[in-house]
């Protein structure tokens, strides 16, 4: 990942510059791959029940 992309993905998060000191870059692209699946739809979610099973 160049660092303009790194940036880029920051400011698309709502990160700014400053709260980067408390952040990896493996976390900002957590949060941006999180940030994407957002609008996934799952067939199925899970339940307590599904849970408790588990």
């Amino acid at each position: 990942m160049t660092t303009p992309l790194f940036l880029l993905r920051c400011v698309e998060l709502g990160i700014a510059l400053s709260e980067l000191d408390l952040l990896t870059v493996g976390l900002v692209n957590d949060m941006f791959t999180e940030k994407s699946n957002d609008d996934f739809k799952y067939n199925k979610l899970a339940t307590q029940d599904d849970f408790d099973k588990f």
